[in-house]
């Protein structure tokens, strides 16, 4: 008996079969569209705006403890780095994150 025997005694019609999961398919993605332009670059502005905001913070209060208590070191450049690293992490955090939600959408389409 050939593959080709085999297969055609497993499924009568394995064209009709491609067909009819392809068509399911069409059908689940166009019930859960998927994110557009707009959803991008919200998800640029999320990210960006991760980074910014510790950053930020972290220079003011720096800026704020140089004024209080003046001295040899600077805390503006040590808070500074401290929340853009914070920021960086965050922003890390968010797109394992969301690539994550993409994988599992990814394989509950898939099946």
């Amino acid at each position: 008996m050939t593959n080709k025997t085999k297969q055609t005694s497993q499924d009568p019609h394995p064209f009709a079969t491609k067909v009819g999961a392809k068509a399911a398919r069409k059908l689940k993605a166009k019930r859960n569209a998927t994110p557009g332009v707009w959803f991008g670059l919200g998800m640029m502005g999320l990210i960006g705006w991760s980074v910014v905001v510790p950053t930020l913070l972290g220079t003011a209060l720096g800026l704020w403890l140089d004024q209080r208590y003046p001295g040899g070191r600077s805390w503006t450049l040590a808070l500074l780095v401290a929340g853009l690293t914070l920021g960086c992490f965050n922003a890390w955090y968010w797109v394992v994150k969301e690539d994550q939600a993409m994988r599992n959408e990814q394989e509950d389409n898939d099946e």
